[in-house]
């Protein structure tokens, strides 16, 4: 499943932006960092770098260690290669972050999954059928409220996915209200409880709640909760900094509802756009370290786990259940692995981990039309 989560910008800053279209050179895979194994998972990269993607970067985690490796560019203008180290925007990841606040929320009483949206934001939810007094808050996690996406209105799109939108509103702030009230001018999908649809309007409605419950921002209570005890020194939390912390690499994207045509740089932008539904950036080692510890129960008590690891079927994808926040992916081989996708522009990544948490895999290209990381992700676990 690929998930796409829609973002753009606000501060004036020039970027150059059309790059010359013709297929990228790729560079060779840079050498691991453990030498044993793993040699399935760089094959699978450097055939992303020979379909079109510019670079890839991955970082696994099993009993043998540690393990990086890299292929293609970073930037398509140097040649200059990617790095282990790449930070880059995580999108849909940031999904995972968000449900673990909430369900650590609810471990200690300060709310239930079975509330209504309306117990704490009353009339939020409201419009064309909308109605917060029926959406609870496992709805919101486990996407079957039946909300509208925000990412799909017409308008939308047209402003921040596609070029001429893009370049004029790359560096524009939306707050949270404003990606709900657009969302509220459509009909909901369904009624809540009665289906499965991915919305991104849910998580921003979720970042809201946390800062409701609380009387902090939800990236405050992720850095809180999270990010520090876990010691994730590149997971980031920007709000409205259009830059990626170095080191990084470029992002590229086609701006366009095909993928061909140029390539242009989208690396600056504003993400205030995603909100909780995708704002984070972090690099493969910290991605990989917090999955292990959510996964392996060091975030949650094992009553929330659980109830974040109780799926719902995906319809389309007969391999793919979503949970609270968390996709379980069944792969070629019958391994199930514990994560997420996310898409922003320029960067298409994952993160997943065994149930126990023990054998970890994030990767990132930093091209976004590439359709997605399954096949890195069904080498590093399933071999050749």
């Amino acid at each position: 499943m690929r998930v796409r989560t829609a973002l753009v910008g606000s501060t004036a800053l020039f970027l150059s932006a059309a790059l010359a279209g013709p297929a990228l050179a790729a560079a060779p895979a840079a050498a691991g960092r453990d030498a044993g194994g793993h040699q399935a998972t760089r094959r699978a990269m450097e055939a992303a770098v020979a379909a079109g993607v510019p670079g890839v970067t991955a970082t696994a985690r099993d009993s043998r260690g540690t393990w990086s490796a890299t292929a293609g560019v970073g930037d398509v203008v140097t040649g200059a290669p990617r790095s282990p180290a790449d930070r880059y925007r995580v999108g849909s990841i940031t999904k995972t972050f968000v449900a673990t606040v909430l369900l650590r929320l609810q471990a200690e009483g300060r709310l239930d999954l079975d509330d209504t949206v309306d117990t704490w934001l009353p009339g939020l939810l409201r419009g064309h059928g909308h109605d917060g007094r029926e959406i609870t808050v496992r709805q919101l996690l486990n996407h079957t409220s039946g909300v509208y996406d925000y990412t799909s209105d017409a308008d939308f799109v047209r402003d921040h996915f596609l070029k001429d939108g893009f370049f004029r509103h790359r560096y524009d702030t939306l707050t949270p209200r404003d990606l709900v009230e657009t969302a509220m001018r459509h009909e909901p999908y369904f009624a809540p409880g009665t289906s499965w649809k991915y919305s991104n309007t849910n998580y921003v409605v979720a970042g809201m709640l946390i800062e409701k419950v609380t009387g902090h921002s939800y990236a405050t209570e992720i850095e809180r909760r999270v990010i520090r005890p876990l010691r994730l020194t590149a997971t980031s939390l920007p709000g409205t900094r259009v830059t990626v912390p170095r080191p990084s690499s470029r992002a590229y994207s086609k701006l366009a509802l095909t993928t061909t045509g140029p390539t242009y740089d989208v690396t600056e932008l504003n993400p205030s756009l995603a909100s909780a539904a995708g704002e984070m950036i972090s690099d493969s080692a910290d991605l990989d370290r917090f999955y292990s510890a959510l996964l392996g129960g060091k975030l949650l008590p094992a009553r929330q786990l659980k109830e974040m690891k109780t799926t719902v079927r995906v319809p389309g994808s007969p391999n793919t259940g979503y949970g609270l926040g968390l996709m379980d992916t069944r792969l070629g081989c019958g391994v199930h692995v514990w994560g997420h996708e996310g898409t922003i522009h320029g960067s298409a990544s994952s993160a997943v981990t065994t149930a126990d948490g023990r054998h970890s895999l994030a990767v990132d290209f930093n091209g976004d039309w590439s359709g997605g990381t399954g096949a890195v992700n069904e080498k590093e676990f399933c071999g050749d």
